[in-house]
This record gives structure tokens, C-alpha cells and sequence, in this order.
């Protein structure tokens, strides 16, 4: 696994056994990836992050003001893949409607976290 440029960060709620499952998933399948962190380690005002957004959804942040969450921040994540159909899906999730039809599969999923496979009673708690 590469290590997409240092100055980017992937901030997740470290608390959720599911999402951790999801960070794992990346880890091991995807060539390219940025920093991970876990919010609760995070001082969310350094980063220009609020707990509604955290909590709410994964947070992509990089130079030059980027700043993605939700189905955007796994959508650039696979658009910079060297695999060419990782690449292939987070370029198709990035155009409308596709890209409005992942955003509605990713808050289906986040807020129903919380009975997925791997979660937590902590899961629970951003809802």
C-alpha cells in the first residue's frame, strides 16, 4: 500500500466497528491510501472539522482547501487508484446522478450503521 500524499487525511469514527471494518477493507485492497485517523484522536478545530460532521460521515481533507465527506471522500479515494476499474468507479461515482445515488446509498448506510456487520454499540451513538 502506498501512502497517497502525507498532507492528506481520511477522518473516521474510530468507534465504529463497521467503519473500522471499512478502513480495513481499504487498507487491503486499495493500492493508494491517504493518512487515516480517527476523529476521537483528532483536535476537529485544527482540522476545521466540526462533531456533526464527523460523526455524520467520513471526511477526506487535502491541500489546496480539499475538503470531501461521505460518497465524495470514498469517490476521490478510488479515482486515484493505479487500478483502472477502481479508478473507473470513483470517476463514474463523481457524476450526477450517479454521484446523488451515492450519496443516498451512503447516508442509507451510516445511519443504519449501527446493524451492520462489525458495528458497536457506539455505532449507535452519532445517529
Amino acid at each position: 500500500m502506498v501512502v497517497w500524499e502525507n498532507h492528506r487525511v481520511l477522518v473516521y469514527d474510530g468507534d465504529c466497528g463497521f467503519c473500522q471494518r471499512c478502513i480495513d477493507f481499504g487498507r487491503r485492497h486499495l493500492p493508494v491510501m491517504p493518512r487515516v485517523s480517527r476523529w476521537q484522536e483528532l483536535d476537529l478545530g485544527d482540522h476545521g472539522l466540526t462533531f456533526d460532521e464527523v460523526t455524520r460521515s467520513v471526511q477526506l481533507l487535502g491541500p489546496n482547501g480539499l475538503r470531501a465527506s461521505g460518497a465524495r471522500a470514498v469517490a476521490l479515494l478510488l479515482a486515484v487508484q493505479p487500478v483502472a476499474w477502481w479508478r473507473a468507479i470513483g470517476k463514474i461515482m463523481l457524476v450526477p446522478p450517479v454521484s446523488w445515488a451515492a450519496e443516498a446509498v451512503y447516508r442509507l448506510v451510516a445511519r443504519n450503521r449501527h446493524r451492520l456487520p462489525g458495528s458497536t454499540g457506539t455505532c449507535a451513538a452519532g445517529r
